[in-house]
């Protein structure tokens, strides 16, 4: 067996961790015609062999050797080739730590495929899917002026055919329709990288390369990648980089050292959730996570990732009481390690994934989230806008005769709104853990409820920001998501239900088909109020343009009385305007108060008198 399996110019970007593409050297790989050569990081380990279906779990007949010269780069890498194992074949390394002690068998950090749990070890994968051209279409869709309306989806629980996980087959056959019936431009899927608990939704990841053996085998997640574009959706991920279980088959103490993670619990832990911190400044750690973003933009054909928990990467104090955290080399809390790797992941992207795109859930008022790099930004393509959802879901909660006094917690959103590229997400997030559904978060009888979300979606959908919602509020599900359970799909037989799902899709065809309504959706040209104080009746009022002579008004009214003859102050230069959709119509359950499509002519003062539907939203353009 030759002594280096691992190209010496590979082999030195890789200790180096400079190495954009590792999982093309690191893992398990199939060598035509020689079997499959395994290749490892793992530094301070004294031995490492390869166990698994082809040697019996037997550490004594495939020993890894070190790759490159004692004393030179690459000496931190273990490789071994074995002509007897096949695809298919489970696999774990067995490592002897600096001390002399045997470690729990790992699974391979490199794994492209993994066991279902309970069971841990990795499989020697097939071949990746071709690779393609996707630039051209993900530019187009993914712009800051193009419309963006995400379907969020938990795949494990958006169906359960009889009560099992789904497979990416039926996921296919199924789920792209579905959205792109419903008019959205993408599918978000929380994280699908392989995790051994069901509860943590995904969000507790151990296998960064590993599509989830819950739903198939991993050539299933390229057919459905296929089903998605053909329906004309682009795909995101939820991918999460700030932590990992601490489960003993994983990343923990890898090598018999704290590898992975800080080696100081007031750097490495994560109280919140009982999880590690990966070392954002090791370079061998950067590699595995730069090198997992862009593995799944290139190799799957993802069209981009939303990142995870970001605000618990940026600062070294996150959730920690006085003096049990580490300030950094300059004394302050934020974790410049993290913030470089972030640029990194960004910059490689843009670089080698043109058109791909990242969302960073960030909830603090961290700056430049959304900047370039070469700006002093983190690079992120979009930012989650927490302080948005927090506040009009705060508001929407009051019962309306209070609202007047929390009227600036839906205007508060427009003094900052154009500082980030924002999308408005209503996401997973705010309908578990005894939060409610969001149909049970609005006050009143179950009429006004409906009501209520209903204009409340159209608020959304005429505020500046892309657009996310979270699988079931389509319809309104009136319980929590159980993720343990599909959707409660028999819903739909129930007119309010199918009439919530109808404006859905109503709102993101006007959302798409009006440019107003999305290509100045990160710039201030794109809004002006037509009314911000009308706090005694709950009423606002405002213009989106489209920069080219375009303009959609938006009226809401967040209270039970209907308000006739309301004057409004319209843009000049139009003579009359019409309705074109009204969240109180009919066909979506409501009352059909309004303005029945009339042509509403401009009065000499500049304004137009309107109906206002009880707890309704109207879009209105010149007629």
């Amino acid at each position: 067996m030759p002594t280096t399996l691992l190209a010496a110019d590979d082999l030195a970007l890789l200790a180096r961790g400079e190495h954009p593409r590792p999982w093309q050297h690191l893992g398990a790989h199939v060598l035509p015609g020689q079997g499959v050569r395994f290749a490892v990081w793992a530094p301070a380990a004294r031995r490492v062999s390869v166990v698994g279906d082809f040697n019996g779990w037997d550490g004594r007949h495939h020993p890894l050797q070190r790759q490159g010269e004692p004393g030179a780069e690459g000496v931190a890498f273990w490789a071994a080739l074995v002509p007897e194992a096949r695809p298919g074949q489970f696999y774990k390394y067995e490592l002897e730590g600096p001390d002399g002690r045997l470690l729990p068998l790992k699974a391979d950090p490199y794994a492209r495929a993994a066991q279902l749990r309970p069971d841990t070890a990795s499989i020697v994968p097939g071949p990746l899917p071709a690779r393609q051209d996707l630039a051209p279409v993900r530019r187009a869709a993914n712009r800051r002026d193009a419309p963006i309306a995400i379907y969020e989806v938990h795949p494990a629980s958006w169906r359960r055919p009889d009560g099992r996980f789904p497979s990416w087959d039926e996921l296919a056959d199924a789920l792209p329709a579905y959205a792109a019936a419903l008019g959205f431009t993408h599918i978000e899927l929380l994280p699908i990288t392989e995790y051994p608990f069901d509860g943590s939704w995904g969000y507790q990841t151990l296998g960064l390369y590993a599509p989830s053996a819950r739903f198939g085998p991993p050539e299933g997640l390229a057919r459905f990648v296929a089903a998605c574009h053909a329906r004309g959706l682009g795909l995101l991920l939820d991918w999460v980089p700030a932590h990992f279980p601490v489960d003993a088959h994983g990343l923990a103490q890898f090598d018999g050292t704290p590898l992975y993670e800080y080696a100081d619990p007031r750097e490495g832990f994560h109280r919140d959730w009982n999880t590690l911190i990966p070392d954002f400044g090791k370079p061998g750690v950067r590699q595995f996570l730069a090198g997992s973003a862009l593995y799944w933009a290139e190799c799957w054909g993802v069209d981009g990732l939303r990142v995870d928990a970001v605000a618990s990467m940026l600062y070294r104090d996150y959730s920690r009481p006085a003096g049990e955290w580490l300030p950094n080399v300059q004394g302050g809390r934020e974790n410049l390690e993290a913030i470089s790797l972030l640029q990194r992941i960004n910059r490689s992207l843009g670089a080698e994934a043109p058109g791909a795109i990242t969302l960073a859930e960030e909830s603090s008022s961290f700056p430049g989230v959304s900047a370039p790099v070469h700006a002093g930004g983190l690079g992120f393509h979009y930012k989650w806008n927490m302080g948005w959802m927090n506040d009009t879901l705060a508001y929407l909660r009051e019962d309306p005769i209070h609202r007047r006094w929390h009227h600036d917690k839906l205007t508060f959103g427009l003094v900052y709104a154009f500082n980030e590229n924002f999308v408005l997400p209503l996401s997973h997030d705010e309908v578990v853990h005894g939060k409610g559904s969001l149909l049970g978060k609005m006050p009143g009888d179950a009429w006004q409820q409906f009501a209520t979300l209903r204009a409340y979606y159209g608020f959304m959908w005429g505020h500046p920001g892309k657009k996310l919602l979270f699988m079931g509020q389509e319809f309104a599900q009136p319980t929590e998501w159980n993720f343990e359970a599909e959707l409660p799909w028999a819903l739909l037989q129930q007119p309010r239900h199918a009439g919530m799902q109808r404006l859905v899709r109503d709102l993101n065809q006007l959302y798409r088909r009006e440019p107003a309504l999305h290509r100045l959706d990160c710039e201030a040209a794109g809004f002006a109020w037509l009314q911000a104080e009308d706090r005694e009746h709950s009423v606002l009022a405002w213009a989106r343009f489209d920069g080219e002579g375009g303009v959609v008004l938006v009226v809401c009214n967040f209270t039970p009385v209907p308000r006739h003859d309301y004057r409004l102050p319209v843009p000049a230069g139009f003579a009359a305007w019409r309705e074109l959709l009204n969240t109180d119509a009919e066909i979506y359950g409501g009352s059909q108060v309004g303005n029945q499509g009339a042509s509403l002519p401009t009065r000499a003062d500049g304004s137009i008198s309107l109906s206002l539907p009880p707890l309704a939203t109207l879009f209105l353009k010149p007629d």
